[in-house]
Parts: C-alpha cells; sequence; structure tokens
C-alpha cells in the first residue's frame, strides 16, 4: 500500500469543493420541496446512485465476501436512511441552515457512542472539554434560534420540531459511524459499503414516502436539477472523490476540512434561499462548531499547547 501523504494543494482544493458541495445538498432539495418533496428526493437519488456505484463496484471487483458483511452491512444501511429519512422530515418544518449544522453535530455523538464501544477511541480530557462546549452550544442554538426559522419563516414550535429531526438525524449518523467502525464493515472495499447504505436508504425513503403520502411530485426544470445534481454529484461523484483522497492522504488532515461544510451549508441557504439567521443561532453554531473541533483536532490542540508551554519555559 502507498504511504498517505500530507495535504497539498490539490488535495486542499478538492476537499473544498467537496465541503461546498455537501454543504449544497440541503439547500438544494430545499429549493425544490415543493415539486417534490425532500423523502421522494432523497429516494430516488439513492436508487440512481445504487445503480452507478454497484457498476463502478463490478467493473473494479472491489468487494469481498457479501455473506460476511451482510449483517453490519444492513444495520448501517438502516442507520443511513434513518438518517436522511430525518433530515427530509427536518427540511420540511425548519430552515436548511439550521439542518446542516445540527446534521453536523454527529461527530460528537460518534465519540461518545465509540469511547465506550473501541478501547482505542478513549476521549482525553480536551475530547470532553470539547463535548461540553458543543452541547452547550446545541442547546443554546436549540433555543436561541427557533423563531423564524421554519419554512417561509415559520413559527417557532414548528421550527423547533424541525430542528430536533435534523438532531435526530446526527444520531443517526454517529450510530452508522460506530456501526462501520467496529465491524467487518471497517475492513470492507468502501463501494460495497456504500451500495449497503444506497439500495437500504431507495428501498425504506420510497416505502417511507408512499406510506406517509409524500409521493407526489411534478417534473419541473428545478426538480429535474436537483435529482441529477443529488445522484451524479452528491450521492456519487463527491463519494468516489473521498474515497480517492483517503487512499492518498492522511485521513485526519482531510478531516479537518469537514468542518467547513455547514459553514457553506449557511451561507448557501442565506444566499440562495434568503434564510435568516437568528443571533442566538449564530452564537450557539459557533459554540458547537468550537466543540466539534476540539473533538476531532485534539491531538493537534494538544501538541500546539505542549509547544507554547514549551516556548514558554526556554523564555
Amino acid at each position: 500500500m502507498n504511504e498517505r501523504k500530507d495535504i497539498d494543494g490539490k488535495a486542499g482544493a478538492l476537499m473544498l469543493l467537496l465541503c461546498a458541495i455537501l454543504g449544497l445538498q440541503q439547500v438544494v432539495i430545499k429549493m425544490s420541496a415543493a415539486d417534490m418533496s425532500p423523502m421522494m428526493q432523497i429516494a430516488l437519488r439513492s436508487g440512481g446512485s445504487a445503480l452507478l456505484m454497484a457498476a463502478v463496484v463490478l467493473w473494479r471487483r472491489d468487494w469481498i465476501s457479501w455473506r460476511a458483511t451482510m449483517v453490519p452491512g444492513l444495520l448501517a444501511g438502516l442507520m443511513f436512511a434513518l438518517e436522511y429519512f430525518f433530515v427530509a422530515q427536518a427540511l420540511l418544518y425548519t430552515s436548511a441552515s439550521h439542518v446542516v449544522v445540527f446534521l453536523y453535530t454527529a461527530p460528537v455523538f460518534a465519540a461518545l457512542l465509540l469511547h465506550w464501544r473501541l478501547p482505542q477511541e478513549r476521549l482525553t480530557r480536551l475530547q470532553w472539554l470539547g463535548i461540553a462546549l458543543a452541547f452547550g452550544g446545541l442547546v443554546y442554538a436549540f433555543f436561541g434560534g427557533a423563531s423564524g426559522a421554519g419554512t417561509g419563516g415559520g413559527i417557532a414550535g414548528e421550527a423547533l420540531k424541525g430542528d430536533f429531526y435534523a438532531l435526530l438525524a446526527a444520531m443517526a449518523w454517529a450510530c452508522n459511524t460506530a456501526i462501520v467502525r467496529s465491524s467487518h464493515l471497517s475492513q470492507t472495499p468502501a463501494g460495497q459499503t456504500m451500495l449497503y447504505h444506497l439500495l437500504v436508504t431507495f428501498v425504506l425513503l420510497t416505502l417511507a414516502a408512499f406510506w406517509m403520502g409524500q409521493q407526489h411530485f411534478v417534473l419541473t426544470p428545478v426538480v429535474w436539477g436537483s435529482l441529477l445534481f443529488q445522484t451524479l454529484v452528491v450521492s456519487f461523484f463527491s463519494i468516489l472523490m473521498w474515497f480517492w483522497l483517503l487512499r492518498r492522504y492522511l485521513a485526519s488532515r482531510l478531516g479537518v476540512f469537514s468542518f467547513l461544510t455547514p459553514l457553506f451549508g449557511v451561507g448557501f441557504g442565506v444566499v440562495l434561499l434568503n434564510e435568516r439567521l437568528e443571533p442566538g443561532f449564530i452564537v450557539g453554531a459557533l459554540a458547537v462548531f468550537a466543540g466539534i473541533m476540539l473533538v476531532s483536532t485534539h491531538q493537534w490542540v494538544a501538541r500546539w499547547l505542549l509547544r507554547a508551554a514549551g516556548v514558554r519555559q526556554a523564555k
């Protein structure tokens, strides 16, 4: 296996593009929600992306025994489907900006789950501080940014409902991460793992859309554009780009860029959907971002503090 490299200009540019794509997805879904429900959009994009991913997996013969990975694969797929079920519901009640911020609290929940699941994932003091900061910001953003966050301005109760759905989506994402990290899926080719995610999501969200009466749609140019963007760019191209980067660069360095995704999401929501950001939500979101950075980059922070202490002692 080739040794993974530190971030260079090419990797940095691709990560910026990837974060922008992921930050835009909720905004695009909400833009076309009047003509096709978010649930149906996500179901159809998952089905289309699953076909493309299956073709790549078969072409590259990039799989291991399906029997050995079936149970964790289906469980991970279930969590992925739940994540996007809650995202779809959240977008009906609250702003895309709120959804992307609350959704990206998933690393905090994942860190807590993995702390109890894997010995090598024990949390440090800095990470516990980050978790406390993130949860404090979460509470402040949740209750301080509810007014006017709903669809079309919305009422506080509806916005809180949507924000809560987004938090449930983050928890489902965290459970998915824990399943992948602590099962055979951690050694399974990425394409095969994503195929489980996409197929299960397509089946379950299609059934959910019909069950909840959200299957009706009108194929307007906006809907076509949304489906093509989500299928080809979000659920296929961006996944392949991420796996390509992981094979060549250090995952810890790449992960630092993930903090830009919610920032892109908030920016796109403000510019494209004219969403209003409440002062309480902004303050809480900043605390959440700071907490997530401590949880995910605690080793960098610890090394910086040690170097800073060494400099002071030398003086």
